[in-house]
C-alpha cells in the first residue's frame, strides 16, 4: 500500500486526536442529515439544501428587528395608566416612579393600546401580538443581548438565526440562508454558528451609516468582490481548488468539513453577483422607497435597511436580521427616545405594509424587540434604569393572532406576572411557527446533543392563529 509522508506524520503524532476529530465530525454531518433537521440521510450533499420541518409551518423565514440597547416598555407598548396615578411616589426597588411622557390610545378593531412614539406602526395593530411578559436572566447588556440570540450568556452557543438555517436550510443558493444588516455591536457570538458547522452563521452586512451612502455600493458587503481577478479567472482559479477538494473528498470519505468547503467556496462565487445585484434598489419606485422613508431624513438608514430586509425575503433568505439602536437612555429619555423612534417608525410600518400588499406577512413572521425592558422607576430625572423582569417584544404574520396582547406586567411593569414569557419560551415558539419541534431540533456536539432551548422552554400556543 502507498502511504505519503504527509499522512505517515499525520498518523504517527496526532492520530488518535485525528481519528476521533474524524470520527465525531462524520457523525455530526450524519446527524446533520438526519431527521433531526427534517430530511433523510442523502438526500442532499449540500448543508444549505432546503429541508421539510417537523411538521407545517406557519412561517416560512424570519425578520427580527432587533432594538439595541433595551427599548422602555411602559412608553411603547405596554400601557400603564397606574403608572401615571403614582407619578412621583416610591416604586417598588426604591426611587420614584416616573410616567411616560407620550400619550397612549388604543388602534386598529382590537383596541390595541400603543404609545404614540409608534403612530405609524400602530396603524398595523390587528396584525401585531403584543407578548407584554417577557422576561430573561441578564439585567446587563451583553448578556441579555446574548441571551437574546442564543439562549445562554454563560457559553457560546449557535444563534437563533443559525438554528433557523440549520433546520430549515434556504431557499434561494446564490445568498446565505441568513443576512445580519448592521449587526448588534459587540460579541459576533449573536449571529455565530458556534459548535455548528461555519455555513450556519449569519453573513454580516454593513454597519449603521454605510446605508446611508448607497446600498448598491459592493461596499455593504465586505470582500464581495476580488478587485485583482475577473469572475472568468476566479473560475478557473476556483475550478482548480475545487478539484484538489474533491480529489481529497475521495481520499477521505469520512471527513465532512471537505464538502463543507467545496459548498462555501462555490456560494461565495455566486455570491459575488447575486447579492450586489438584489442590494442595487434602483428598480425601486419612489412611492416605495417613501413609504419605507428610505428617501431621505431620519428614517433614511433604517429605511433602506427594512427595504432590503423585504428584498432578502422575497428572494428566500431564511432569516434577516435588521439591528437598530442605541435605545439605552439612562438620561434624556423623552429626546432620545423620541429620536429613535422617529428614525424607526415609519421604515417598520412601511415593512409591515409592504409585506402585507405582497401576500408575504402571511408566511413571514416579523418581530420587533430589545434585550430587556426598562424600569417603571425614574433614574437621573429624565431616565431609566434596566429592567429583565417584565418587558414586551411583538410579532406579526407568520401564524401568530394578530391584535391581540399576550401576558402583562404588573400594574406599573416592574416585572411579569401573568402567562410569563422567558427568553427559552419565546424561542421554542418561533420554532414552532417555523414547523420545528425545539425538543427534536439537536445537534450532537462534545459527547451530547445541544438544542437552542437546552432542557427549556414551552410554546406559548395561545398565540397562535
Amino acid at each position: 500500500m502507498n502511504i505519503s509522508r504527509r499522512d505517515l506524520l499525520k498518523s504517527t503524532s496526532a492520530g488518535f486526536g485525528y481519528v476521533a476529530f474524524a470520527g465525531l465530525t462524520a457523525a455530526n454531518a450524519r446527524r446533520g442529515l438526519a431527521t433531526d433537521a427534517g430530511v433523510a440521510v442523502g438526500e442532499s450533499q449540500n448543508p444549505l439544501a432546503a429541508k421539510q420541518p417537523h411538521f407545517p409551518a406557519r412561517a416560512k423565514r424570519v425578520i427580527f428587528l432587533c432594538m439595541q440597547g433595551g427599548p422602555s416598555h411602559v412608553d411603547t407598548f405596554d400601557y400603564k395608566p397606574r403608572l401615571a396615578l403614582d407619578h412621583g411616589k416610591r416604586g417598588l426597588y426604591g426611587g420614584s416612579l416616573l410616567k411616560s411622557p407620550w400619550q397612549f390610545r388604543q388602534h386598529g378593531d382590537s383596541g390595541l393600546w400603543i404609545s404614540d412614539l409608534f403612530s405609524n406602526v400602530a396603524e398595523h395593530a390587528d396584525d401585531m401580538c403584543l407578548l407584554r411578559s417577557m422576561h430573561c436572566d441578564q439585567p446587563v447588556h451583553p448578556g441579555a443581548m446574548t441571551q437574546m440570540h442564543t439562549g445562554t450568556a454563560q457559553f457560546v452557543r449557535p444563534s437563533l438565526g443559525a438554528w433557523t438555517l440549520y433546520g430549515l436550510g434556504t431557499e434561494n443558493d446564490s445568498l446565505p440562508g441568513f443576512v445580519s444588516l448592521s449587526p448588534p455591536s459587540g460579541s459576533s457570538r449573536n449571529y455565530g454558528s458556534a459548535f455548528l458547522p461555519a455555513i450556519y452563521g449569519g453573513t454580516k452586512v454593513g454597519r449603521g451609516s454605510r446605508f446611508a451612502q448607497g446600498m448598491a455600493s459592493q461596499e455593504t458587503v465586505p470582500d464581495i468582490k476580488n478587485p485583482n481577478l475577473s469572475d472568468r479567472q476566479q473560475r478557473t482559479q476556483l475550478d482548480f481548488i475545487q478539484a484538489l477538494n474533491r480529489d481529497k473528498a475521495k481520499r477521505q470519505p469520512d471527513h465532512p468539513g471537505v464538502e463543507g468547503v467545496i459548498e462555501s467556496y462555490e456560494l461565495a462565487f455566486r455570491m459575488q453577483s447575486a447579492m450586489p445585484e438584489l442590494m442595487d434598489t434602483s428598480d425601486e419606485s419612489s412611492q416605495t422607497l417613501a413609504m419605507y422613508g428610505a428617501d431621505g431624513g431620519p428614517t433614511a438608514t433604517f429605511g433602506k435597511q427594512c427595504l432590503l430586509a423585504r428584498r432578502f425575503a422575497e428572494a428566500g433568505v431564511r432569516f434577516i436580521e435588521v439591528t437598530h439602536g442605541n435605545w439605552d437612555q439612562h438620561v434624556r429619555l423623552s429626546a432620545d427616545h423620541q429620536a429613535r423612534a422617529e428614525a424607526c417608525d415609519k421604515p417598520i410600518a412601511g415593512l409591515l405594509a409592504d409585506l402585507k400588499q405582497r401576500d408575504l406577512l402571511k408566511d413571514t413572521l416579523v418581530i420587533w424587540g430589545g434585550e430587556f425592558g426598562r424600569t417603571p422607576s425614574g433614574q437621573n430625572g429624565d431616565g431609566r434604569n434596566h429592567n429583565n423582569k417584565g418587558y414586551t417584544i411583538w410579532m406579526a404574520g407568520g401564524g401568530v393572532k394578530g391584535g391581540m396582547s399576550y401576558g402583562a406586567t404588573d400594574e406599573h411593569g416592574f416585572e411579569a406576572v401573568e402567562n410569563k414569557c422567558h427568553v427559552h419560551d419565546w424561542h421554542a415558539t418561533i420554532l414552532h411557527l417555523l414547523g420545528l419541534d425545539h425538543e427534536q431540533l439537536t445537534y450532537r456536539y462534545a459527547g451530547r446533543d445541544f438544542r437552542l432551548t437546552d432542557v427549556y422552554g414551552d410554546v406559548a400556543h395561545d398565540i397562535i392563529a
